[in-house]
C-alpha cells in the first residue's frame, strides 16, 4: 500500500469510518532513523486507532523505531513480513525474512520489551521452498513467544524469485482454510486475515472463526465500503455520511494542506474510488485527475467535479 495509505487518504477513510484500525505505509528503519520525523511520521488525530508500519531486520534499529513510534503516539507498531518486492528483499526484509524466523522473533523481543504499545507481525502463508503449515506454525510460536501480540496474515504464499509484487498479489491461490487451522491451533492469538477480500458479506464469514479482517486494495480502490462497517460490526449507530457529505466534511482538510504547501494533486489522487460501483464514477475518476492537475490551491476546485455527480 505504498503511496496510498499516506495521512491524507486515512484522515478520509477515517471520515467514512470512526472505528476500523488504519495502518499507515510501511516506513523502513532507514527512513525513520535518518529522516524528518515529523514529516514521515505526521498524522492528524482524528486517525486512530492508527498503527505505525515498519520494515527492518535488524534489532536494534526496530527497537529505536519503536520508541519514536510510541512517543509520536501510535496505537501500536506493526512489522512488515510480507512485502515480496525484490528492493524490500535486497534490504533484507519483508516476506523474505520468514525464512529467519529466529531473526524476526529478536526484532520483536527487541521492540515489545522497549515499548508498551502492541507489536504485532504482517506476513504470509509462506514463502518460495517455505511454505508448510509446520513451518508456518512454528514461526508464529516463535515470534509469539517472542512477545508478538497478534498477526494479519495474507492467505497467499508469497513467489519471491519469479513473480512480481503484482503478481504475487494474485498469482498464488489464496488459502483461507490455512490461516483457520492457524487460529484453532493458537486459539489465545488474535489472528486477522487479508487478501481477496471485498464485501462485507465475506468480512462476516471470516469473523466466525477470526479475530479480524484486513482490507487493502478494495479500500483504496472502493472506500465507501466502509461506510456500514461502524454499525455492522461494532454496534455504532452514528449517522453515516453520504459520499457528498464525505467530500464536503474533507474540504476543511484539503484547503489547510494546500496553505501548507501540499500540492492538490498529492490528496485528490485519493478521491478517485468515491463513487465507485455507482452512475459517473468514470466521469468522477476523469474530472478529479483532471481538476487535481489544474487546482489553484483552493479545495473548492473538488465541488465542481461533485456537480456532475448530483
Amino acid at each position: 500500500m505504498m503511496e496510498r495509505t499516506d495521512r491524507h487518504f486515512r484522515y478520509f477513510l477515517r471520515l467514512i469510518s470512526r472505528r476500523v484500525l488504519l495502518y499507515t505505509e510501511m516506513v523502513t528503519t532507514g527512513a525513520m532513523l535518518r529522516g524528518n520525523h515529523a514529516q514521515i511520521l505526521s498524522y492528524d488525530p482524528i486517525e486512530h486507532p492508527i498503527v505505525l508500519q515498519v520494515g527492518g531486520s535488524d534489532p536494534f534499529q526496530l527497537l529505536e523505531c519503536a520508541k519514536i513510534a510510541e512517543d509520536f503516539g501510535f496505537d501500536a507498531i506493526n512489522l512488515n513480513v510480507g512485502c515480496p518486492s525484490n528492493k524490500v528483499q535486497k534490504g533484507r526484509f519483508g516476506a523474505c525474512l520468514m525464512a529467519e524466523p529466529e531473526l524476526v522473533a529478536d526484532c520483536v523481543h527487541a521492540m515489545n520489551s522497549t515499548v508498551n504499545i502492541p507489536v504485532t507481525i504482517k506476513t504470509r502463508i509462506g514463502i518460495d521452498g517455505h511454505d508448510s503449515y509446520e513451518e508456518l506454525s512454528a514461526f508464529v510460536a516463535k515470534t509469539a513467544n517472542a512477545g508478538c501480540s497478534g498477526f494479519i496474515i495474507h492467505a497467499r504464499k508469497a513467489i519471491l524469485k519469479r513473480l512480481s509484487p503484482k503478481e504475487n498479489r494474485t498469482i498464488p491461490p489464496l488459502n483461507y482454510d490455512v490461516v483457520k487451522r492457524l487460529k484453532k491451533d493458537f486459539a489465545a492469538l488474535p489472528i486477522v486475515l487479508n487478501g481477496g477480500i471485498t464485501r462485507l458479506e465475506q468480512i462476516s464469514e471470516h469473523l466466525v472463526e477470526l479475530d479480524g479482517v484486513m482490507i487493502g486494495r478494495e479500500a483504496y480502490n472502493n472506500p465507501y465500503l466502509f461506510a456500514e462497517v461502524d454499525r455492522l460490526f461494532y454496534g455504532d449507530d452514528t449517522v453515516t455520511l453520504n459520499r457528498s457529505e464525505v467530500l464536503f466534511q474533507y474540504l476543511p482538510y484539503v484547503q489547510r494542506q494546500l496553505e501548507s504547501g501540499v500540492r492538490m494533486s498529492l490528496i485528490a489522487r485519493h478521491l478517485c474510488g468515491l463513487f465507485h460501483g455507482v452512475p459517473g464514477a468514470r466521469r468522477w475518476r476523469r474530472d478529479i485527475n483532471e481538476l487535481s492537475k489544474s487546482a489553484n490551491g483552493d479545495a473548492k476546485v473538488l465541488i465542481k467535479a461533485l456537480d456532475h455527480q448530483l
